[in-house]
């Protein structure tokens, strides 16, 4: 009886070391899966970034770059429906312009004699200078009104037409939009340029604060998922899921985010409604936009729109 239990006993215990050795196997096979999507989405498209950083020939800095406007816009005046614009440039220099951009809000009431153009910068600048100056004041998280011309090169990079709303819809949603800039000062603590809350942690929350403009900033706009601690809950859009902690680690599902994990800010991920890749550095790679201006010409150049709504 003693030999048969001891047989039982070594069977058991066979059984159990080949449990666990499949066990084992499983858990590398998943580690190896998730190191080669970590290296295909993160560390390989951001060594290719700064191999491509010795042949950019961006300017090098702000000073040496052209912040000079593109006709793309109309006056104002000859363009009577209201209209709101989301708008995004990459960064002056070769580093900082290979990986990140700035993002700014454009408003048009209806029949308004200008256009508004909103930024946070964060910067000093002398009160009244329409561009970046040494000296001055500390704006910090204060919303700069009309600091430059609504679509202008953001320091020599051309803009993205992230959002074009015009008419009825935009000129009901503008009040939101200018409750939500106004709001946005008293509550978003000291500007930090990582990971937030910066420019684009501004624009990032008055999408938060009006869903209805049905968008999100590109995945080059550092700072857009900065949150003031640990998050649960919707994505901005509040068509999907959302979980981060300070901006610096995530994941979010929706349809108009797509899957988009961020890891120190640099955000990697698919794009659903229009199949592509989102990759650090890159941005968004994959089928085209179809997203025009609304006040489109032959004569007026369109740059490059990055999400239709």
């Amino acid at each position: 009886m003693f030999r048969e239990l001891g047989f039982v006993a070594k069977l058991a215990r066979l059984v159990h070391s080949s449990t666990n050795n499949n066990s084992d196997r499983a858990t590398m096979r998943l580690l190896k899966i998730l190191l080669a999507i970590f290296l295909a989405l993160f560390v390989l498209p951001t060594a290719a970034n700064l191999a491509l950083v010795a042949l950019d020939d961006r300017a090098t800095a702000w000073q040496e770059a052209d912040p000079s406007s593109v006709a793309f816009l109309p006056a104002a005046g000859s363009h009577p429906q209201a209209r709101i614009l989301i708008m995004s440039a990459r960064l002056s220099g070769h580093l900082r312009g290979r990986f990140f951009s700035h993002s700014w809000v454009v408003l048009k009431g209806e029949n308004a004699p200008s256009w508004d153009r909103y930024d946070v910068i964060g910067w000093t600048r002398w009160p009244g200078a329409t561009g970046l100056t040494s000296g001055g004041r500390w704006f910090n998280q204060r919303p700069v009104l009309n600091g430059w011309d609504p679509a202008s090169d953001w320091y020599g990079n051309p803009p993205e037409v992230v959002l074009d709303i015009s008419g009825p819809e935009a000129a009901a949603l503008i009040p939101k939009v200018e409750a939500a800039i106004n709001a946005y000062e008293g509550q978003a603590g000291k500007y930090r340029v990582w990971p937030g809350p910066n420019s684009n942690t501004f624009v990032a929350t008055v999408l938060r604060a009006v869903p209805e403009l049905g968008t999100t900033l590109p995945p080059t706009a550092i700072g857009k998922d900065y949150r003031p601690g640990l998050y649960l809950g919707l994505t901005d859009t509040r068509t999907g899921l959302e979980a981060s902690v300070w901006g610096v680690l995530g994941l979010k599902i929706g349809w108009h985010e797509g899957i988009e994990a961020n890891l120190l800010s640099f955000v990697a991920g698919l794009d659903l409604r229009r199949p592509g890749l989102k990759l650090p550095g890159f941005g968004r790679v994959g089928l085209g936009g179809g997203a025009a201006l609304a006040s489109e010409t032959a004569s007026s150049p369109r740059p490059p729109a990055v999400m239709p709504r």
